[in-house]
C-alpha cells in the first residue's frame, strides 16, 4: 500500500500486518507537503523500522495542479531521497509536468536501492534517462485509454527487467472501467494492453512484473 502522507502510512502498515504479500510504503505526496520538516522526516523514519515498509514515498513533484510551491515539494523530495538512501529503500516518485525537474533531483540524490517512477506518463524518449539512474517504470491504465497512443509507444520500450505495471488506485480506472473507483480487480485490463504492445502473452507479461516487483521491493513469494 503506497502513503501520501503520515497518517495513510501509518495505515499502510497497519493493514500490511493483517494481510499476507501486503507491504506499505511511508512518504508525503508533493501535494501534501505543506509544513514537512525535520520533525516529518523523524516520524517517516520512525514509520520505515516497521518490518512492512519497503519503500519511501510517494513523493516527488508535481508542477501541473502545484498544490503546494515548487521549492517546498523540492526539498521534500529531496529529504525523501536521502531517507531513502539512509535506510536503503527503493523510493517511489510522483512526476507530473516535471520531468526534467525530477531526474535533476535524482541525479543528485537517489540512493543505491533505485525505485520507480510511478504512472509514468513521460514520452518513449524520456525511459532511457530514468532507466539509466537505476529506476523501474511503471504503466497505470492510462495506458488503455483512446488517446494514449504515446504512452502505449513508452509501454513498449521500457526494458523488460524494469517494466512494472499498476493500478493508481483509487484513481486512473483502465478501459473499460474508467470513471469508476479504481481497484486491483481491474488491472488485469491494463496488463492485456501493455502485454499487446509488447508482443507478449498476458502471462509472461504478468511473471516478468510480478518479478520485478519482488526485486524492486524485496518480497518474498507467496507460499
Amino acid at each position: 500500500m503506497v502513503a501520501t502522507d503520515l497518517a495513510t502510512s501509518a495505515r499502510a502498515i497497519a493493514f500490511s500486518k493483517d494481510v499476507a504479500g501486503w507491504y506499505a510504503t511511508v512518504g508525503v505526496h508533493p501535494h501534501d507537503c505543506g509544513g514537512f520538516d525535520a520533525t516529518t522526516v523523524q516520524a517517516l523514519r520512525d514509520l520505515a523500522e516497521n518490518a512492512s515498509v519497503r519503500a519511501i514515498g510517494e513523493t516527488g513533484l508535481d508542477f501541473y495542479r502545484e498544490h503546494q510551491p515548487p521549492a517546498l515539494q523540492e526539498q521534500a523530495f529531496r529529504a525523501h531521497c536521502r531517507l531513502a538512501g539512509e535506510l536503503d529503500l527503493p523510493i517511489v516518485i510522483h512526476q507530473r509536468e516535471s520531468l526534467d525537474a525530477v531526474e535533476r533531483v535524482l541525479r543528485e540524490e537517489l540512493g543505491s536501492a533505485g525505485g520507480v517512477m510511478h504512472s509514468f506518463t513521460g514520452p518513449p524518449e524520456s525511459v532511457g534517462r530514468f532507466v539509466d539512474l537505476g529506476l523501474h517504470i511503471s504503466i497505470s491504465g492510462i495506458v488503455t485509454f483512446k488517446r494514449a497512443d504515446e504512452l502505449r509507444e513508452t509501454a513498449a520500450a521500457v526494458p523488460v527487467d524494469r517494466l512494472l505495471i499498476e493500478t493508481d488506485a483509487p484513481y486512473l480506472a483502465p478501459t473499460p472501467m474508467r470513471g469508476r473507483r479504481n481497484e486491483p480487480a481491474y488491472l488485469p485490463h491494463t496488463a492485456a494492453v501493455v502485454a499487446a504492445v509488447r508482443n507478449v502473452s498476458v502471462s509472461s507479461l504478468c511473471a516478468t512484473t510480478t518479478q520485478n516487483a519482488r526485486e524492486l521491493f524485496r518480497c518474498a513469494p507467496l507460499s
